[in-house]
């Protein structure tokens, strides 16, 4: 991993749209197939109005290299559920769920509402070095950190059980997409 690398928060505006257009060429219709399969993809497309009202709610987790960031990992607090409406029923299915002995409903958690590495910092530790952050920055005042993922994008699978993930539930979603709910105890 590059030493430059600096882990921490979107202090500009500059950063907040470098995290949109890191976004932008990550998204299913800006790589090929291959790509897709081999080195992933993002699902949600963010506007900047909403990420700098994310970043107000709750610090987002930036990886910086000098002066442009070369990854990001949200963080999403269930009150933006209704702003991103291709996330509500995950946030339902959430509320239903359960975890140990409770609902996730009664425990104190958030969700990371979209993770991405830059193509040339990928296999740097920058994926790691992202959520070592959020567990540093989150975990005095979350229980855990939840998320979804499609199970055709096992490459980020892969990285978030490397980095403590479990697989908490599998659905498939009405237009045929296999998605995990994947969670992280931080205690």
């Amino acid at each position: 991993m590059s030493t430059n690398i600096f882990f921490g928060n979107p202090q500009t505006d500059a950063d907040i749209r470098q995290i949109l257009e890191l976004q932008q060429v990550n998204l299913p219709a800006n790589i090929s197939d291959d790509e897709l399969r081999e080195q992933g993809f993002v699902t949600v497309q963010h506007t900047e109005n909403l990420l700098q009202e994310m970043n107000a709610a709750e610090p987002q987790i930036i990886a910086r290299d000098e002066d442009r960031v070369v990854g990001y990992a949200l963080v999403m607090l269930s009150s933006f559920r209704e702003r991103v409406p291709v996330l509500i029923p995950m946030f339902e299915l959430l509320d239903s769920l359960a975890y140990g002995e409770k609902t996730l409903s009664e425990y104190n958690y958030y969700t990371v509402g979209q993770v991405c590495v830059a193509k040339s910092h990928r296999g740097q530790g920058v994926f790691d070095g992202m959520y070592r952050q959020h567990r540093e920055q989150m975990s005095g005042r979350y229980d855990f950190v939840v998320t979804e993922v499609a199970t055709r994008n096992q490459r980020s699978l892969r990285a978030h059980a490397r980095v403590g993930f479990k697989t908490i539930h599998r659905y498939t979603a009405p237009d045929g997409e296999e998605w995990d709910i994947i969670l992280w105890d931080f205690k």
